[in-house]
């Protein structure tokens, strides 16, 4: 794995791969975040009384690290990548429930892209930093 990665960084450029990681962090984030406002709003409307308290439960710990995916810091990313895998989890359980199969699904598919492109591209940034001169 390491030597094909090492391999796409030498073919590609690390600025290039860093960009296309990038752009599939905001991707998956984006797809990520909608699945769960829909999937929490199907809970709210099951539910009684509730308030915003399941859509709050399910988009709050996502929304923590906008700051981080906006400023590209590649720490931010990696623990996004860790907190996504939170969300693979939720996902693949929220399949196996009559009438939420294809949210469950979508949402572990869309956590699993962004648990790829964080990791892609804090590796990318962080070895594209090292490379830059310091001033």
């Amino acid at each position: 794995m390491r030597a094909w990665l090492e391999r796409m960084e030498r073919e590609q450029g690390l600025d290039t791969l860093e960009a296309k990681s990038r752009r599939g962090v905001i991707v998956s984030f984006a797809a990520l975040a909608i699945i769960l406002l829909v999937g929490g709003i199907q809970l709210m409307a099951q539910s009684d009384n509730t308030g915003l308290v399941p859509l709050l439960i399910r988009l709050l710990p996502i929304a923590l690290f906008l700051p981080a995916v906006l400023t590209r810091r590649a720490r931010g990313h990696v623990w996004l990548a860790f907190v996504s895998l939170l969300y693979l989890m939720q996902g693949v359980m929220l399949a196996s429930v009559p009438g939420h199969g294809v949210i469950g699904v979508l949402e572990a598919l869309a956590a699993l892209g962004l648990f790829l492109a964080s990791m892609a591209y804090a590796r990318f940034r962080s070895r594209n930093l090292k490379r830059q001169p310091q001033s």
